[in-house]
């Protein structure tokens, strides 16, 4: 594993982009309409999901209620997710 910090912080906020995306789709939303949901602007979440931009928890948690997961359960995927391309 690498343990270069700027490289890890990368890694986890492109994971975490992937993971919103997959969600997002899986719960047939739209940027649009994720970003309603959660009181964020459309644009926001495109560089999120393209591993452009960092989250907050309290943004991460909004994303979870919206996406009706808890937010445990997103993290374990990117975890999962980090375990897979490993």
């Amino acid at each position: 594993m690498n343990h270069d910090p700027a490289m890890e912080n990368y890694e986890l906020t492109r994971r975490f982009g992937a993971v919103l995306r997959l969600l997002r789709l899986q719960a047939n939303l739209s940027q649009e309409e994720l970003a309603d949901k959660c009181n964020l602007h459309r644009t926001y979440i495109g560089t999120i999901e393209r591993g452009e931009k960092r989250v907050t928890i309290t943004t991460a948690y909004k994303l979870s209620c919206a996406l009706n997961v808890k937010l445990s359960e997103m993290l374990k995927m990117v975890e999962e997710l980090e375990e897979e391309t490993a």
